[in-house]
């Protein structure tokens, strides 16, 4: 479903892995920016509240009960939430910055404004912004708890190959995030603001980003 070839790096990742870069890989197919290993200024920043957790409990299973000597090497590999940032650079030709953050609030609200910030800069010409997060066995540490999911936008400063955006997101001097005028408080809102644009025309591609600092009453 995600490749046309199969792939024999994908049958190893751990589901976490698995999770985040099959989200990547439907952004930059949605964005029409899903060409193998041509290198090109794109970053990734993703937040998640667990992070491989499941991973690293499933890993400490092999371990314990003989002293290591048992300790799975492939488990051991994926035992870094960033593991399939890596993995979408070598598939992808990503040579951006690209970083986890652990965000206690589901809503991925910081991922978006700092993928906003590396295009201000000019570490990159299109960021990839999103959350990934398993769901969890072990007792909630965090409320609420974050979905199982992973979703990811596309951020540029021009629209891309796939035509018109979804809409201009922008982050204003307050530090607050809106999308085509109206308020987001994280990206499920903005989810649901480019599945359902009201008053926007039918949704289209991918999302640009205003780095003015202006407000949205400003312009």
């Amino acid at each position: 479903m995600l490749f046309a070839e199969p792939d024999q790096r994908f049958g190893r990742l751990d589901e976490y892995s698995r999770l985040g870069l099959a989200a990547i890989t439907m952004t930059l197919r949605d964005a029409g920016m899903a060409e193998d290993g041509q290198k090109r200024p794109v970053g990734v920043i993703a937040a998640t509240t667990h992070g491989c957790l499941t991973t690293d409990l499933a890993y400490l299973d092999t371990m314990i009960p003989h002293n290591g000597a048992m300790a799975s090497p492939n488990l051991f590999a994926y035992t870094l939430p960033n593991c399939f940032l890596g993995e979408a650079a070598i598939r992808f030709g990503f040579t951006g910055p690209g970083f986890i953050i652990q965000e206690p609030d589901p809503a991925g609200y910081t991922c978006l404004s700092l993928a906003m910030a590396v295009l201000g800069d000019g570490d990159a010409q299109t960021m990839l912004a999103g959350v990934c997060d398993l769901s969890q066995t072990i007792p909630a540490t965090v409320e609420p708890q974050p979905p199982a999911a992973a979703v990811f936008f596309a951020l540029g400063l021009v629209p891309g190959p796939a035509g018109p955006p979804y809409g201009v997101l922008q982050f204003d001097s307050t530090g607050s995030l809106s999308f085509m005028g109206q308020r987001v408080t994280g990206i499920f809102d903005l989810v649901q603001a480019c599945l359902h644009p009201a008053g926007h025309g039918s949704p289209v591609r991918r999302a640009t980003v205003d780095l003015n600092l202006s407000t949205p009453e400003s312009g």
